[in-house]
C-alpha cells in the first residue's frame, strides 16, 4: 500500500485559456498560481487563511532580510503585448500606517516589471502592473522580494485584453481558477478508507496511527508539510500535560513515541523533531499520509458525511476522500463546520453554564494566537531597519528580552478563523516594532548590537476557536466536583488555564494588545468522558484536540497537547470499533463501551522505556570531601527571584529526591548556567549532579543536555568527558581528566519545561 501520498508538482505552473469578450477578438489569458512556482526560493507557502482567500499564497518571510527569488517557467501562446495583474495587498494598510513593508517585484526573464507590487490596497485585489512585452513563447518568471517583511503574492494573470479584470472572490473566482488551470469539474478519487482524519497536529496524528494499528485503513490529511501542529518546527510550542495517568495508564504511550525529548517554546527547529513524527506515521502500513493537502469541502448523505474534498496546497489539484467515518482534528472545527455540526465559539454566560469562571454575559472573546520569536548573538554587530508601519514603542512600552514566548499572543477580540490573517499580521507588527525599538533606540541597544532576529513564527499558534458539541459538553463544575462519567477516559492534568490581555499591555495598546497573562485554577487529575469526542448531530463525525465538546472555561485544561494526543489515541480506538461492528461513535458508547475500555487499558503505543536510574558512584564515600561545598554560587536566573528555590541549595550538602524544597530552580529562559567560584584553584576529576523533581515513584525531568566548563582566558571551554546529550538520569556522575581551576560552570542547553532543577552539584578528587 502507498504510505505517503504527497502530490508532486505538476509540470506546468500555469494554463492558458482563449477567452472571448463582446466586440473584440478572442483574447488569451494566462493564470500563474504563486504557490505553483517550480522553485519557491526563500518564499513560504502560507495556507492559514486559504478558506477566505480561495488559495494559498507565497509569503516572503525574511525577518527584515529580502528572501531568495521564487522562480518558474511559463509558456505563452504567442509573443506580444500582455497586461499583467498580480493578486496581492499592502498587508499593513488596515492600520493606516506609513510605508508598505511587503514590496516585491515581478521579473520576466530577469527584467523587472515597472510596477512594484504589495504597495496598495488593504484587501486582496488584482494590482494592475500595466503592459509588458513578451518576446518569446517560453519565459522565466521570478518573484523578487525587496524587504524581507512578509510580502505576499497569490497569483499572476497575463492577458491580451486591455480591459479584463479577473474575478476577485467567491464562487466566480473559484470557477475562474478551475477553468484557467484546466481542472475537471469533479475532484480526482483519492480512495475509500475506513477512517479519514483531517488535521495532523498531535491529536490527529495520534488518531490516525491509533486506528491504523488497530486494523483500519486510514487517510491523514494535513495542510502543512510537517506533522505536530503547534508542536512542529513551524510554531514551536512544547508538549504539556501528563500522560500514562489512571484510569488508563497506557494512554499516552503513542504520544511519547511521537513527542520530542526536549521541551521549551521558541527554540531551534531541531528541538521539535518533525522527522520523528513523520517517520512514525509513515511506518504504518494501513495509513496514507497526505501532506500539503487542505480539506475545504464535504459531501453529505443526509446528515452523514460521505466524502471530504481537499486540494493540494502547491498544485491546487482536488481530491475526494470517501469513508464511513471521519475525525475533525483541525483545531478550528473546520470539517464539522462544513458538515453543519453544532458548535460554539467564544465564552458562554454564567447563567448558561453555571460556571464560576464564566462571564456574566456571553461574548465572542477567545484565547489568542501566539507569534513567538527569538534572537541570537552573532559574531559581528548587525542592524535592523526602522519599521514605521509596525507597532511603535517607547522606553516605557518596550518589551525587553531576546525571546517571545507563549504570552506574545494576539487576536483575543477577533474571530480566530475568519480574521486570522489580520491576527497573525498584528503579531508580526508587534515583534518587528519591538525589535526595531530595542536595536535602534532603547537603553540596551549597544548591549545587543550583535544580536539579531533568528526566528519569528509566521504560522501563529492558536489556542481556541470553534468547539464542536457532543453528547456531553464538559464544564468547570464537572472537573472541580469530579463528576463521575461511565465513559471517563483521557485524564486531564493541566490547570484551568485561561488567557486574558495583559493589563500592562492594555495600558499602552488598548484594544490592540499582543501580550497576555494566564489565570490558573488548579485541578485534580480528571478523566474526560468519551462522549465529548463525537458530534451530537453528525452521526459519523468524531473530534480530538482543542475542538472537542467543552465550554470555554473547561477548554482551559483540556487543550494542552499531550492531553489532546491521548484524545486522538482514544478516537482511533473508537474508530476501530466502529469499523469492526459497523456502528457509529455514539453506538460505541451505547453498545461497545467495555470493548473501548479494554483497548484503552492495553494502549496502542510502545511501552515507555524504563527510566535510567544510576546508583551513587562507588567512589563517592572513599574519595575525600565534596569540593563544591566551599564554592560561591552564581546562577543565570532564579525561579520567582529565588524566594522558593534559592541558589544556595545547589551546594549546601542537603538533598532528598522526595523533597522539592531542597532544590534550586532556574527561571524559564534557556540556556542557563551555574557557576562555582573559589578563592584559590581546586583540583578535581569527578562530578555528581542530582537534578529533576520528585515524581510518583522516582524523580523525573532531569536536565537533558549539559556540559561542565572551565575558563580558557577568552571564555569557557568544555571539560573533556563532561558533555552530555539526551541525559535521562536524575543522579548523573562521571570521571574526567583532572582540572585545576578557581571557577567552574555547568552550562545547560536543554531541559524539560525550560526549567533547570538541581538538588546538588558535587565535585571530587578521585584516586586513579
Amino acid at each position: 500500500m502507498r504510505k505517503d501520498s504527497r502530490l508532486l508538482l505538476s509540470a506546468a505552473a500555469a494554463m492558458v485559456t482563449m477567452v472571448s469578450f463582446p466586440s473584440s477578438a478572442p483574447a488569451a489569458t494566462l493564470l500563474v498560481e504563486a504557490e505553483g512556482f517550480a522553485e519557491h526560493g526563500g518564499w513560504f507557502v502560507d495556507q492559514q487563511y486559504m478558506d477566505q482567500m480561495g488559495s494559498p499564497v507565497l509569503l516572503a518571510h525574511g525577518m527584515g532580510v529580502p528572501v531568495a527569488d521564487a522562480t518558474t517557467t511559463v509558456r505563452f501562446p504567442a509573443p506580444g503585448e500582455y497586461r499583467v495583474l498580480v493578486r496581492t495587498r499592502d498587508w499593513v494598510a488596515p492600520w493606516k500606517v506609513p510605508g508598505a513593508p511587503g514590496k516585491f517585484q515581478l521579473l520576466i526573464d530577469g527584467r523587472a516589471v515597472k510596477t512594484v507590487f504589495g504597495t496598495k490596497g488593504a484587501e486582496w485585489h488584482w494590482h494592475d502592473g500595466g503592459s509588458v512585452r513578451i518576446g518569446k513563447k517560453q519565459v522565466t518568471l521570478a518573484l523578487h522580494d525587496l524587504t524581507g517583511f512578509d510580502g505576499r503574492c497569490d497569483a499572476i494573470v497575463f492577458t491580451t485584453d486591455p480591459t479584463f479584470v479577473p474575478p476577485n472572490k467567491g464562487e466566480a473566482m473559484t470557477l475562474f481558477r478551475r477553468k484557467l488551470l484546466g481542472f475537471p469539474d469533479e475532484p480526482e478519487d483519492a480512495g475509500t478508507f475506513d477512517f479519514v482524519v483531517v488535521g495532523g497536529g498531535m491529536a490527529g496524528t495520534c488518531a490516525a496511527i491509533s486506528a491504523a494499528r488497530l486494523g483500519c485503513t486510514v487517510a491523514l490529511i494535513q495542510n502543512r508539510p510537517v506533522l505536530g501542529g503547534n508542536n512542529s518546527s513551524e510554531v514551536r510550542v512544547h508538549l504539556n500535560g501528563k500522560i500514562n495517568m489512571p484510569p488508563y495508564s497506557n494512554l499516552g504511550n503513542l504520544v511519547r513515541e511521537l513527542g520530542p525529548r526536549r521541551q521549551g517554546n521558541a527554540r531551534p527547529a531541531e528541538n521539535y523533531e518533525d522527522g520523528k513524527k513523520l517517520t512514525v506515521a509513515r511506518a504504518e502500513e494501513n495509513l496514507q499520509l497526505f501532506l500539503n493537502t487542505h480539506a475545504f469541502g464535504v459531501e453529505m448523505d443526509g446528515k452523514r458525511i460521505s466524502a471530504v474534498i481537499a486540494k493540494n496546497t502547491w498544485t491546487n489539484k482536488e481530491l475526494r476522500f470517501r469513508a464511513p467515518l471521519f475525525a475533525d482534528c483541525t483545531g478550528d472545527g473546520n470539517l464539522g463546520f462544513l458538515a453543519g455540526a453544532d458548535f460554539r465559539m467564544g465564552r458562554e454566560s454564567r447563567e448558561k453554564t453555571g460556571e464560576e469562571l464564566a462571564p456574566e454575559t456571553a461574548d465572542r472573546l477567545t484565547m489568542g494566537a501566539s507569534v513567538q520569536w527569538y534572537a541570537v548573538e552573532a559574531d559581528t554587530p548587525s542592524t535592523f531597519p526602522e519599521c514605521p508601519w509596525a507597532i511603535q514603542f517607547s522606553e516605557q512600552s518596550c518589551q525587553p528580552g531576546m525571546r517571545g514566548d507563549w504570552n506574545w499572543e494576539t487576536g483575543m477580540n477577533k474571530n480566530q478563523v475568519t480574521e486570522f490573517e489580520s491576527i497573525r499580521d498584528h503579531g508580526l507588527r508587534a515583534v518587528y516594532g519591538n525589535w526595531a525599538y530595542m536595536k535602534n533606540h532603547s537603553r540596551i541597544s549597544e548591549r545587543i548590537a550583535k544580536h539579531k532576529l533568528s526566528w519569528v513564527a509566521y504560522v501563529a499558534g492558536k489556542r481556541e476557536s470553534r468547539r464542536l458539541l457532543g453528547d456531553v459538553i464538559l464544564k468547570q463544575q464537572d472537573i472541580e466536583e469530579e463528576k463521575a462519567f461511565d465513559d471517563a477516559c483521557v485524564t486531564t492534568t493541566w490547570t484551568i488555564d485561561l488567557h486574558y490581555a495583559d493589563p500592562r499591555n492594555s495600558r499602552y495598546f488598548p484594544g490592540e494588545e499582543f501580550r497576555t497573562v494566564a489565570k490558573h485554577r488548579r485541578i485534580k487529575p480528571y478523566p474526560i468522558p468519551y462522549r465529548c469526542f463525537y458530534s451530537r448531530n453528525i452521526p459519523n463525525l468524531m473530534m480530538a484536540g482543542r475542538d472537542i465538546s467543552v465550554t470555554h472555561v473547561a477548554l482551559g485544561t483540556v487543550r494542552v497537547m499531550r492531553t489532546c494526543g491521548m484524545m486522538g489515541e482514544v478516537v482511533g480506538m473508537a474508530a476501530s470499533l466502529c469499523t469492526e461492528h459497523e456502528t457509529t461513535p455514539r453506538g460505541v458508547y451505547e453498545r461497545y463501551l467495555e470493548d473501548l475500555k479494554k483497548l484503552m487499558r492495553e494502549g496502542v503505543g510502545a511501552p515507555p522505556p524504563p527510566t535510567e536510574v544510576s546508583k551513587p558512584p562507588s567512589w563517592l564515600k572513599s574519595d575525600g570531601k565534596n569540593l563544591a561545598r566551599t564554592a560561591q554560587v552564581k546562577v543565570s536566573g532564579n525561579y520567582k527571584d529565588g524566594t522558593l528555590y534559592p541558589p544556595t541549595n545547589i551546594n549546601d550538602g542537603r538533598y532528598d529526591v522526595r523533597d522539592n524544597g531542597l532544590r534550586w530552580v532556574s527561571d524559564n529562559i534557556a540556556p542557563g548556567w551555574v557557576e562555582l567560584a573559589w578563592g584559590k584553584p581546586q583540583t578535581f576529576n569527578a562530578a555528581r549532579i542530582l537534578t529533576g523533581q520528585a515524581g510518583r515513584s522516582k524523580p523525573i525531568t532531569p536536565i537533558i543536555d549539559f556540559v561542565l566548563q572551565v575558563p580558557d582566558g577568552a571564555g569557557w571551554k568544555d571539560i573533556p568527558g563532561a558533555k552530555v546529550v539526551d541525559n535521562s538520569r536524575f543522579d548523573w556522575n562521571a570521571k574526567f581528566p583532572a582540572v585545576t581551576t578557581a571557577r567552574l560552570r555547568l552550562y545547560v542547553t536543554a531541559t524539560p519545561g525550560d526549567l533547570i532543577r538541581i538538588w546538588e552539584l558535587e565535585l571530587y578528587k578521585v584516586a586513579d
